[in-house]
């Protein structure tokens, strides 16, 4: 005879079943929580790194030291090759600022020109592959030539953005003159929010040299200290403050119909750009200033555009070359522009919907 059981046994049950259900979610969801955590550790507000020694550090391509220098304790880095890192363990920098001393001994003979190369990378990979980076050049702040004194500090970022490319196609936009004295300690800050930086120097409260649409293909990484050949590079008393994140992200789509306001030297112009992309490849249609229908072609990379279009300039005979450079983030985007031996300035764009 088939049993049924009683309605009050049949409510403990059900009511045991819901809270086993229950249970089980509240366990997967901590344990969801634990393994997150356990991938993506948090970030300390802020690191401080005295340098007293190089436990905190792990070598690529140099040698560092404990060392005394200019009466302070300090680590040394020297080269085994070309150039170096030495990596600063524990850290992940995305937005924030970092501050640091730095000092450069030059080491060949004072008839043999070197004016010195240290510098902090940020956002890099563990192998060095990719980084963004800020360094100085003390021996040129005292040049008689005029060029090789604006060429003091300097932005990079690799890899393909080193300072010979950028100073031939940007020239005086990622370097420019500062006061150093050679040898001598200096105070380096340098504050970043999303493609954003700035690089301050001995406590100014003016900025060095401004970065507006960063190269690097990386928004966090480790941070790293550069040395290079012929030399010693000294640093002291790194502090790394971490801020909340530019909402950005890389990918944007450069295809579809933008809206473009150029606002240069010479004036302030505008034009609509058609795009379509395939793959790395940019190909599409100007029409506004410096003519209708000028063919554009360039090429994107994870959300950075560099484009190229002929056009002409008002009132003037011939033909010249626009250029832009920036970074596409949903619908809207920025970047530098010139129109070579005419105007250089910024761009903006929103797309069309």
């Amino acid at each position: 005879m088939l049993s049924i059981a009683s309605p009050s046994t049949v409510w403990l049950m059900s009511r045991s079943i819901k809270m086993f259900f229950s249970s089980g979610i509240v366990l997967l969801l901590l344990a969801a929580v634990h393994v997150a955590s356990a991938q993506e550790p948090a970030v300390p507000g802020s690191q401080s790194f005295a340098f007293t020694d190089a436990k905190d550090l792990t070598e690529a391509g140099v040698k560092a030291e404990a060392v005394e220098y200019k009466g302070r304790k300090a680590v040394r880095l020297t080269t085994q090759g070309e150039d170096g890192f030495a990596f600063v363990n524990g850290t992940q920098f995305h937005d924030g600022t970092i501050e640091v001393d730095m000092a450069t001994k030059v080491l060949t003979p004072p008839d043999v020109r070197m004016p010195g190369f240290t510098g902090i990378a940020f956002r890099a990979r563990p192998d060095g592959s990719h980084y963004e980076m800020f360094y100085l050049r003390p021996g040129n702040s005292g040049a008689e030539d005029q060029a090789m004194r604006n060429h003091t500090v300097q932005y990079v970022a690799e890899p393909g953005f080193g300072w010979e490319k950028l100073r031939r196609q940007w020239p005086f936009i990622y370097e420019s003159y500062t006061d150093l004295q050679p040898g001598e300690w200096t105070q380096v800050k340098i504050e970043v929010r999303g493609r954003h930086a700035e690089l301050f120097l001995n406590g100014s409260a003016n900025p060095s040299l401004v970065v507006d649409g960063m190269k690097g293909e990386e928004l966090q990484g480790s941070v790293a200290l550069w040395s290079y050949a012929r030399e010693e590079s000294y640093f002291s008393n790194l502090r790394i403050t971490n801020a909340k994140p530019e909402p950005i992200q890389n990918g944007g789509e450069a295809a579809g119909t933008w809206d473009v306001t150029f606002a240069s030297d010479a004036g302030t112009y505008a034009g609509t750009l058609k795009l379509v992309r395939q793959d790395s490849t940019l190909a599409g249609i100007w029409s506004g200033a410096f003519g209708p229908d000028q063919s554009v072609s360039g090429f994107w990379r994870d959300g950075y555009v560099e484009l190229s279009f002929g056009g002409t300039w008002p009132e003037q005979a011939g033909t010249v070359i626009a250029t832009l450079a920036g970074w596409i983030d949903g619908d809207s985007a920025k970047g530098r522009m010139k129109v070579a031996g005419r105007a250089d300035g910024r761009w903006t764009a929103v797309r069309k919907k």
